[in-house]
């Protein structure tokens, strides 16, 4: 399978940002945008410059604890990024799913932290508690927007 090019990826209503890290190595885009929607792919935390996801950390056993606020913001940095080189915004947001690892140790702090960014927009929402993801985050977002 031939990797497609910019040109293509724009023609196809795929959206890759050149400000955030490369999903096309995955196979998947950061959105697709069918008619006036957008459809974002799931996001997580970042990685910091050495690596390592944000709101992680090890303790000296090596269990590695989560911080679902700092995963969360980071997840929300990238949605604006994807949003706006979609031509869209974090308003247009009609649609949010939040996959949680631990819905009884997160979902308080989660939602505080929630309703700071969507208190007045309103998006509906499905939360769901999730085994695990491939990678060592707390917290994944799945989103649908319009563009503006």
């Amino acid at each position: 399978m031939s990797k497609l090019n910019n040109k293509d990826l724009v023609a196809s209503g795929v959206v890759v940002s050149p400000n955030l890290a490369n999903p096309l190595d995955y196979f998947h885009p950061h959105a697709k945008i069918v008619d006036s929607l957008i459809f974002v792919s799931g996001l997580v935390a970042s990685r910091d410059e050495n690596g390592e996801i944000l709101g992680t950390t090890k303790s000296e056993t090596g269990e590695i604890k989560h911080d679902v606020i700092k995963q969360f913001e980071s997840i929300m940095d990238s949605l604006r990024v994807i949003l706006g080189d979609s031509d869209s915004q974090l308003s247009q947001v009609m649609d949010v799913t939040v996959f949680l690892t631990n819905i009884e140790r997160d979902f308080k702090e989660f939602n505080k932290s929630y309703g700071l960014y969507f208190s007045e927009i309103l998006p509906t929402r499905t939360t769901v508690e999730v085994s695990r993801f491939p990678s060592n985050v707390c917290i994944e977002l799945k989103v649908i927007a319009r563009k503006n």
